[in-house]
């Protein structure tokens, strides 16, 4: 089980209460009435969530998880591959038979499109049988009703995903990059516990992180409240207690971080 809330998700306000509708109150529905198992209001067993990285795809995928009370098993493809004969399909049919066993159970493929990408001629043995297990395996989770295992997919490429994973994705949810009101409260969560100087203005902040994302905000505040710290080490006095955050602090965060952004921006332009 993961411990992240709705409360930790910031920016994604009309995402979280589709996903609570579409996801959360069908599975509790599912829970509370196990008898009744009408099909037209079982969950889905799979959602995609795409959009540009570091938007909040993966922390609402352990909020959704936390919130239906599901084991979340975050699934690394590394460990899936193997290069013996017959190992890979072995490994993935492994994982649904947990994940039935584990059930309600959430797993999670991020960056789906590295490994179940459109498929071609191209592609090499354990690729070709990694697609045909999670096909063949999703199409069984399909047809059993009473089975309460949801595949969540991520993605920063929706137009990379084979097509016949995207059909056993029938929700789809795309998480865009935050406005104003929604950086100004994914600010608000990353500081909710740390001490502010009055000078501290989010509102003014959230107007001039314009084109951020969330990662990128929270490593704003990472990279400012580190500078107070590094200030405390260099005094030599271990006795005191670090300082409150000032809008200095983070300012000079936002120069170091934006600057990174805008060449990291440039450069992928340029390839």
């Amino acid at each position: 089980m993961v411990d992240v809330k709705w409360s930790d998700v910031g920016g994604c306000e009309e995402v979280v209460g589709q996903v609570l509708r579409q996801v959360v109150y069908p599975l509790e529905y599912v829970r509370h009435h196990p008898d009744q198992l009408d099909p037209l209001l079982m969950p889905p067993k799979g959602v995609l969530l795409y959009g540009p990285p570091g938007c909040g795809k993966t922390i609402l995928a352990k909020a959704m998880a936390t919130e239906v009370r599901a084991n979340f098993l975050n699934l690394d493809i590394a460990m899936v591959k193997n290069k013996w004969v017959g190992e890979t399909e072995k490994h993935g049919s492994a994982i649904f038979s947990l994940a039935r066993k584990l059930q309600p159970c959430i797993i999670f493929l991020d960056e789906v499109d590295s490994f179940l990408c459109t498929r071609d001629t191209r592609d090499n043995a354990a690729d070709s049988a990694l697609k045909a297990i999670f096909l063949q395996h999703w199409d069984g989770l399909l047809t059993e009703a009473e089975t309460r295992v949801l595949v969540l997919a991520a993605t920063n490429r929706l137009e990379a995903i084979d097509p016949a994973i995207l059909r056993r994705l029938p929700l789809k949810f795309e998480i865009p990059k935050p406005g104003v009101d929604e950086r100004r409260q994914i600010l608000d969560i990353h500081l909710r516990e740390v001490p502010l100087a009055p000078d501290v203005d989010l509102d003014d902040l959230a107007q001039l992180t314009e084109g951020m994302s969330g990662s990128d905000l929270q490593e704003i505040c990472r990279s400012a409240s580190v500078s107070r710290l590094v200030e405390y080490m260099e005094k030599g006095d271990m006795s005191g207690q670090l300082r409150p955050l000032n809008m200095n602090d983070l300012l000079g965060a936002l120069a170091t971080i934006g600057r990174r952004s805008s060449s990291s921006i440039r450069k992928n332009l340029y390839l």
